[in-house]
């Protein structure tokens, strides 16, 4: 089961013989597995019998389904307001349309400002605790929403949660939400006058008991990181280890905290471009699941309908979500999908604008919602994908979050009341995301593709030292290392051996 490091040598010469270079890639390494073995074991505790498939399916049934459903009542939860917001929320608490807007705006000031630092605190408290902690508190606060009187108590109640609350997982839940979103505000909408509260104050208090209900389960069924996976046998858990790092996640087996790791993640290039690749989608997905239900009221539709019509679009984002999921992980290329969903936002969006009617309008909803839900768990796996190195991708995914997040209250202020039906501001500041997305996508292709193509030239190979330092033609600015392993972890995903994902 163990071998040591061997390092394959490709010679490239020029047509005139004159110059030569070392090739050293992830796939001609085979890494010594006692850098993968947790603290603590022994290779006699490796087994050789493992079920691969059988115990993917296992971490998948363990992970997926407690996650999703987490991930569902957080969105749930944030987007209740839209619905709320049609059963007289404002007349009620007597706030005018730029007080409403107001509290939306305030939603995402602390939700991104606090997502870098919650992806530090979730490595070093594990997620079990702080997943289960924000989600808890989260729910508190929103439970409390539902018992304000004016204006002052709905921005506080607004503005509490996001405090203590940064949370991603599987976005396709989010479409499951969306859809779920509409008929419990229907159904909630019966229970209008019960307790002396008003519908809208039943659906703060009773999703917001839900939310709570769900943090306090999460300490139980969310897991941890792979090496201390309680559902996983010892055997298990080194084989998991090993897979993640033969695709290239070498800090899966553990990575000691370094603020380096956390500086090259704010000066890298791909971050900064991958958060105006993530602003495109994300700045038109709160326009449009905050605001689906007015947009749906003002082409013709009373409160309740309106909530119901939502259901349906919701649905058919939910299957494009996990299809192009699916697609992308089988057949790869991220970066062209993000151009293909972008594509079919804007034709969504460029249709509401120009149309006149509602049956156009409506489908024109489904365009829209089948372009941007799919881009944002697309987006936040191609981002990943390209960083390596815990802390780096967590630094980084918080960077990209946190700013795809603040322009949030962009677009929730685009939409005002005035504007209505056809919200050509509103719809026009989304377009005007999802172009900067469009361009951003592409500009993240062209320069992934021209790095890799300069490390299979061998232009950023390191010095390895008793390896190929006696090559001549190595830049010393690439560094020099006593192993392959030393630049592996000590590069990360700048090694030269590491593939960028298109």
């Amino acid at each position: 089961m163990m071998s040591k490091t061997s390092v394959e040598e490709k010679v490239r010469g020029s047509s005139t013989g004159s110059s030569t270079a070392v090739s050293i890639t992830k796939e001609r390494i085979d890494i010594d597995e006692s850098a993968i073995v947790p603290k603590g074991t022994s290779d006699d505790n490796v087994s050789h019998d493992i079920d691969e498939k059988k115990l993917l399916r296992k971490i998948d049934f363990a992970l997926i389904p407690w996650l999703s459903f987490l991930y569902l009542v957080a969105f749930l939860d944030r987007t209740s307001i839209g619905n709320a917001k049609l059963y007289n929320m404002e007349a009620d608490l007597h706030i005018s349309d730029t007080q409403y807007l107001i509290c939306l705006s305030i939603f995402f000031i602390p939700y991104a400002l606090l997502d870098v630092p919650s992806n530090i605190f979730l490595k070093r408290l594990r997620p079990r605790i702080w997943l289960s902690t924000i989600m808890l508190l989260w729910g508190v606060m929103m439970t409390v929403q539902g018992l304000v009187h004016n204006f002052g108590g709905l921005i506080t109640g607004t503005n509490a949660p996001n405090s203590v609350y940064v949370l991603l997982f599987f976005f396709s839940a989010a479409t499951v939400s969306g859809a779920f979103g509409g008929l419990l505000a229907a159904a909630i909408s019966n229970m209008d006058g019960i307790g002396g509260k008003p519908a809208w104050a039943w659906i703060f208090i009773l999703e917001g008991i839900a939310s709570v209900l769900v943090g306090a389960a999460s300490f139980y069924f969310v897991q941890d990181f792979p090496d201390t996976a309680r559902f996983l046998t010892e055997p298990e858990r080194i084989f998991v280890i090993s897979r993640l790092q033969n695709d290239g996640q070498f800090s899966a087996g553990g990575e000691e905290a370094k603020w380096k790791f956390i500086w090259r993640s704010m000066i890298d290039w791909k971050t900064w471009v991958g958060m105006i690749l993530y602003t495109g989608a994300n700045g038109p997905l709160y326009g449009f699941s905050l605001f689906l239900p007015s947009i749906i009221n003002q082409i013709g539709f009373k409160a309740t309908p309106a909530n119901l019509l939502t259901v349906p679009v919701y649905v058919l984002a939910g299957i494009c979500t996990c299809t192009v999921g699916f697609l992308a992980d089988r057949f790869g290329g991220r970066g062209y999908f993000a151009i293909g969903c972008y594509s079919l936002a804007f034709t969504g969006y460029l249709i509401l604008i120009l149309s006149k009617t509602a049956a156009l309008s409506y489908f024109a909803v489904y365009l829209a919602a089948c372009g941007i839900y799919p881009l944002i768990p697309n987006i936040i796996a191609w981002v990943s994908n390209n960083f390596e190195g815990t802390y780096k991708r967590s630094v980084a995914l918080g960077w990209v979050i946190g700013f795809g997040n603040i322009n949030g209250a962009a677009t929730s202020n685009a939409y005002r009341a005035r504007d209505a039906p056809r919200y050509v501001l509103g719809h026009g500041i989304v377009i005007m995301y999802i172009g900067l997305g469009f361009i951003a996508a592409n500009v993240m292709l062209f320069f992934l593709r021209r790095e890799n193509a300069r490390r299979a030239r061998g232009e950023r190979d390191e010095i390895i030292i008793g390896v190929n330092d006696d090559k001549p033609g190595l830049d010393p600015r690439n560094g020099r290392y006593e192993s392959v392993e030393e630049a592996i972890r000590d590069k990360g995903d700048e090694w030269s051996g590491y593939k960028y994902t298109l």
